[in-house]
């Protein structure tokens, strides 16, 4: 067994929405850093929301067993903004009091898993002084800096296998499917999971998309012969309705082609069950990486993967950014000359 600084004690949390793989990476993390550097590691629940109240407990080796095939987070999760100010515009001092229990429990640093939010929050306690690793997760593969984020492949597998479900019923009854995915702002789970599972028809928040290019494709499709269509939309497009995006776009086609069109609204089963291979391999990975980084006190970094490669950026770049899908993407350029539309031309 390795050693490493006598009485290094780290502290670990999960914040956000849970995704499959997020134990992977507490796992990944505890057994590195208690087996391979003598590390004491300690569990906050509940997020920051642990920090702030300091309800924590010690992890060991025996607490990680079993874990990796799990979803959600045995930490527990919330969405604890803590650095947003109150009603009269004053500064929350959630930060200092989450500074004051992390010096009180003698943390040489702190693992923080979580996406775009989180991880702007780990680059901000990180100039409170705190000693701060980020790990990257999030079905929606929008973190800035990093290639992936675990928690992306099982969301396509969970939306493909979907959209699989769909041709069948669509088939049988000549009907048009739409099918609504996460993604707010980045169109990555739509993008994937719709050429994965055939979709015909894409919709995406990063490419304008006109209500007279769907209708006149989708009834193109029916002129020549094609017995049922698959629209798969991403629940962040522009949607002047009050309707959620795939009603929405539902509606339009019913009202606009006459078609026989049903919606299904995939919501948080996209998130939830046990990690696919990839997520639990790269979840091990990236929990792994941030314990070396601890043990070489490199501080103020997330954790990512780079064609590939498992290394760290600055938290200072990560913050407040978001990893969009390119209008010409090489899946979005392939795509299109397999006849499947984007809605905007």
């Amino acid at each position: 067994m390795a050693t490493t600084k006598k009485g290094m004690r780290i502290g670990i949390l999960t914040a956000g929405g849970d995704c499959p793989g997020i134990n992977a990476a507490i796992r990944g993390v505890g057994k590195t850093a208690i087996l391979e550097h003598n590390m004491e590691v300690i569990g906050f629940s509940d997020g920051f929301t642990g920090l702030i109240n300091k309800e924590y407990h010690q992890l060991r080796e025996e607490d990680l067993s079993g874990i990796l095939t799990h979803g959600g987070t045995i930490l527990g999760t919330s969405r604890e903004k803590i650095f947003k100010k109150d009603s009269s515009g004053q500064k929350a001092d959630k930060p200092k009091l989450i500074k004051k229990h992390y010096e009180e429990l003698g943390l040489s640093a702190l693992v923080i898993i979580g996406g775009n939010g989180t991880q702007r929050t780990a680059s901000l306690l990180a100039k409170e002084g705190l000693n701060v690793i980020g790990i990257p997760k999030t079905i929606d593969n929008d973190v800035w800096g990093t290639d992936v984020t675990f928690g992306f492949d099982s969301a396509v597998w969970i939306a493909t296998e979907s959209i699989d479900r769909l041709h069948s019923t669509a088939n049988s009854h000549k009907r048009t499917m739409v099918i609504e995915v996460m993604g707010h702002h980045a169109g990555w789970l739509a993008l994937y999971s719709g050429i994965a599972g055939g979709g015909d028809l894409i919709l995406l928040p990063e490419i304008p998309f006109s209500e007279n290019v769907i209708t006149d494709y989708l009834e193109s499709r029916a002129a020549r012969k094609k017995p049922y269509s698959i629209v798969v939309v991403a629940e962040g497009i522009s949607n002047p309705s009050k309707e959620n995006a795939g009603r929405y776009i539902a509606n339009l086609i019913k009202k606009r082609t006459g078609q026989e069109t049903r919606e299904t609204i995939l919501g948080y089963i996209q998130r939830g069950g046990s990690p696919s291979p990839m997520d639990r391999i790269l979840a091990t990975r990236y929990g792994a990486y941030a314990v070396e980084l601890i043990s070489k006190e490199k501080f103020g970094f997330m954790v990512a993967s780079i064609a590939d490669k498992i290394t760290h950026v600055s938290l200072d770049e990560v913050g407040g950014k978001l990893r969009l899908v390119p209008e010409d993407h090489s899946l979005i350029r392939k795509a299109r000359k397999m006849d499947i539309s984007f809605g905007d031309k």
